[in-house]
């Protein structure tokens, strides 16, 4: 748990332990050499002690507006390369198409394909919306178009 708290995090562009107290964990090797430091940090009188607190806590509250910042640029970066990754995929009237079954991800079978089809593309919606029909039973739904993909006759 320690080596979590220390570790750098990309997302948010510094430690966690660095994010809720506002200084860098001192480990307790590294307290035994400081020990003069400590000293000093004890022997400060009140008034400049509350002043100190106080800049603590801006000190805090801007690290924490830096890593949501941070947090804020990562997430947009990984947006757009993700974005940049996706197909869009465009179907046709008569196009034939395999449907993803979903409901072998509940039930999984090493052989059994993950593919059912082929169908026939009847309509085409505006929204992703692809009404599809059976070739054998000739029974037709709607579905989303990012469960089809093209069905290539060889």
């Amino acid at each position: 748990m320690q080596a979590y708290r220390n570790a750098y995090k990309t997302p948010i562009g510094t430690t966690p332990y660095r994010l809720v107290y506002g200084k860098g964990c001192h480990l307790p090797m590294e307290l035994a050499h400081r020990a003069l430091w400590a000293i000093k940090s004890v022997n400060l009188d009140y008034k400049e002690a509350g002043e100190l607190k106080k800049l603590k806590l801006n000190e805090l509250e801007e690290i924490r507006d830096e890593a949501y910042e941070c947090a804020s640029n990562y997430k947009d970066k990984l947006k757009r390369v993700h974005d940049a990754k996706i197909r869009k995929q465009t179907f046709e009237i008569g196009q034939k198409v395999w449907l993803y079954n979903s409901r072998l991800k509940l039930f999984p079978r090493k052989l059994k394909s993950k593919w059912m089809g082929p169908y026939v593309i009847t309509r085409v919606g505006k929204f992703g919306d692809v009404e599809i029909e059976d070739v054998q039973s000739r029974t037709k739904r709607v579905v989303n178009g990012h469960r089809l993909k093209p069905y290539l006759e060889g």
